[in-house]
């Protein structure tokens, strides 16, 4: 054999090894960048679950935008971080809402106030929202916009993401499922029909999350032939408590049971998102170092990405650590430093109320 042809076979040869290298290299999905989730919208600058607080949060970089729902007496779902409505909208200025405040027991404790399944989304619409922590961060805006429907949501977001050229993903909560359910207004299925209306549920990332553990498997039973890809998350309460229908059924599960490998583990059998508090991941102690727990690791291992929640820019919510200024002052160093602290440590998504400071933190990586 000529050593031409000895060296036109190794050239062959040494291509037909390397192939499979390329090509798989091709195949693999490069890493997502975690994910900016506008908490309750732009909620450190706009008043939380109003279209305008949505709005400002994709003009602030956000990746998705976060409604909590809540059902009104004739079953249609709209944006409160809560059923009782008595911090979050002026219906104490109401003279005609006055006998509707009440006391009632929701999810293991009693809470007085006005409920949104005490009104029509008619009377729920004149209402105007206010700022829950005007201590902390002013009253701005203060009673302008409306309570919105999901609905609503839904027509801003496919306006967002033609404006924007981003497919903004959604990511609402479904709130006190179990109390709305023993009401006679179940909120999985109306979550679904609503979403199955508009295309753009079909276009952006959509993911569903909730507290409680029965709902997120009642919605991976029936979103399959709707929205198939529809993803759930599981949002982690304080680890000595139990799940609202847990507690309800009489069962014995606690939050911190459903973080152990067996309980991240069954979580993933029905969800792929994991929303633990900040505090359940790490903290940053003293010279800035992040002192973290297992969970990260434990969840990736289990298939679960880990979405922590709240960072908020102001110093009672900051890390000792990292507080600087005055007691309730606005930090935005800190509240960078916290958030890249945690990305760094390996979270997949940070829910922020300052979408735009968690957009410069994930952006300097």
């Amino acid at each position: 054999m000529s050593p031409l042809r000895c060296l036109l076979l190794l050239l062959i040869a040494t291509a037909a090894m390397t192939l499979p290298d390329r090509v798989a290299s091709a195949a693999t999905p490069a890493v997502e960048a975690p994910r900016v989730i506008a908490h309750r919208g732009a909620s450190a600058r706009m008043p939380e679950h109003t279209l305008a607080a949505y709005r400002r949060a994709v003009e602030d970089g956000a990746d998705f935008i976060e409604p909590d729902l809540v059902m009104t007496r004739d079953g249609v779902l709209v944006a409160r971080h809560e059923n009782e409505i008595g911090g979050t909208t002026d219906v104490a200025l109401h003279p005609q809402f006055a006998d509707r405040k009440r006391t009632q027991r929701i999810d293991g404790s009693d809470v007085t106030g006005w409920f949104t399944e005490d009104f029509t989304l008619a009377e729920l619409k004149t209402l105007r929202a206010r700022e829950p922590l005007p201590a902390l961060r002013g009253v701005w805006y203060d009673r302008q916009f409306a309570v919105p429907t999901l609905h609503e949501i839904l027509v801003l977001l496919d306006d967002l993401v033609r404006d924007s050229g981003r497919p903004v993903g959604l990511i609402p909560e479904i709130k006190h499922p179990t109390h709305f359910r023993g009401l006679g207004l179940p909120m999985e299925q109306a979550v679904i029909d609503v979403l199955a209306k508009h295309a753009v549920a079909t276009r952006v990332p959509l993911i569903v999350q909730s507290f409680e553990p029965t709902s997120l498997r009642t919605l991976h039973d029936i979103a399959v032939p709707v929205l198939p890809d529809l993803r759930l998350l599981q949002l982690i309460g304080d680890p000595r408590a139990k799940p609202a229908d847990v507690d309800a059924a009489g069962g014995d599960l606690r939050y911190r049971d459903m973080l152990t490998a067996d309980g991240l583990r069954a979580i993933a059998a029905y969800a792929s998102l994991l929303g633990p508090h900040k505090s359940q991941v790490g903290d940053v102690g003293r010279g800035g170092r992040f002192e973290a727990t297992t969970l990260i690791v434990d969840a990736h291992a289990a298939g679960l990405q880990v979405m922590p929640y709240t960072f908020r820019p102001e110093n009672p919510y900051l890390p000792r650590a990292l507080r600087s200024g005055g007691a309730n002052a606005r930090n935005e160093p800190g509240a960078i430093a916290e958030m890249r602290a945690f990305l760094d440590a390996g979270v997949d998504g940070l829910f922020a109320d300052d979408p735009a400071l968690a957009r410069q933190a994930v952006d300097a990586r």
